[in-house]
């Protein structure tokens, strides 16, 4: 069996570090440089020769620069005759790009797909992509995780009685109803429009949620602006509480602050496939490992054995 190497990216070498030590390997280093004319270069400073490789590296701001690093990665991994190479993508910022919703608009999801296999990865590992539909931009083979678990996991220490799982949109509904069944609640959905990508509409809310404890749940939270919007119309239906969860806590401009200090508002839950500053976190905020579930993943690709099955 060919052995394993890791190396990480620049984007988030925490969650690199912490999947390596559930691996028990070590996390080899990368020298990234840079050229007076602003081009980058890569090195991977460990033997790649018929090794089973894994580029770590979430998409995440600056984005752009991830992602040329992630593919200077892969390359190099090619040029060092790599056995295999497996890009483990915590976060796929461009898996929002999935549709033409308006003439002469890119299709980002599909492109930086294609870039990802052109420059020679054998296949991805992903965490929540934004709609199902990206897993099919690939042509290389996909392990599609999910972190329901982890959330399910956290929220069984609290009393659900009374408690009732909203999803923002009706996109996110299947995952939404996914998780009030690990939780044994009902499920609501909101009805969105969106007009621009920090502007939204919710025009009702499709379930019971009065006097209700609820669960906001999204697979990513950027500027917050759905979610806002989403909790004027929860507190318009006199609901008990608030706690918000998601897989990616982006938190941009300001988000995770205004979201904390919203009425009714408890708890903000997210996972750790991107990297939250500290001068960024409030007290309110939750941060869960998805480490663990990443680094099982990737044994089982290493080891030839069923990815799916830690969904049984």
């Amino acid at each position: 069996m060919r052995d394993i190497a890791v190396f990480s990216g620049t984007a988030h070498p925490d969650l690199a570090a912490e999947i390596c030590a559930h691996l028990d390997v070590p996390l080899h280093p990368v020298r990234v440089s840079r050229f007076a004319n602003d081009c980058l270069e890569v090195q991977l400073q460990a033997n790649c020769r018929e090794r089973d490789v894994f580029l770590i590296q979430p998409l995440v701001p600056p984005v752009q620069e991830h992602l040329v690093e992630l593919l200077l990665m892969i390359d190099a991994a090619r040029g060092a005759s790599a056995g295999r190479i497996t890009v483990v993508l915590p976060h796929y910022a461009y898996a929002r790009s999935d549709k033409k919703d308006a003439p002469r608009i890119s299709i980002g999801g599909r492109l930086v797909a294609d870039l990802l296999t052109s420059a020679g990865a054998h296949r991805v590992l992903a965490m929540t992509l934004h709609s199902p539909q990206v897993h099919g931009f690939f042509s290389v083979p996909v392990d599609h995780l999910h972190a329901l678990r982890e959330l399910a996991t956290h929220f069984r220490g609290r009393d659900l009685s009374n408690t009732v799982v909203v999803s923002p949109d009706l996109g996110n509904a299947k995952e939404a109803a996914a998780f009030a069944r690990m939780l044994g609640t009902p499920v609501a959905a909101g009805a969105k429009q969106r007009y621009s990508d920090d502007r939204v509409q919710i025009s009702t809310v499709i379930g019971d949620v009065a006097d209700r404890d609820v669960i906001v749940l999204d697979d990513e939270i950027a500027k917050g602006s759905t979610v806002i919007e989403l909790m004027s119309h929860l507190r318009e239906r006199q609901v008990r509480s608030i706690r918000l969860a998601c897989t990616h806590g982006l938190f941009s401009s300001g988000a995770l602050k205004r979201l904390s200090e919203q009425d009714g508002v408890l708890e903000v839950v997210c996972t750790n496939t991107v990297p939250i500053p500290e001068e960024k976190r409030v007290p309110k905020l939750e941060v869960l490992s998805v480490a663990p579930a990443l680094a099982e993943a990737m044994r089982r690709i290493h080891n030839g054995e069923s990815v799916s099955a830690l969904f049984g």
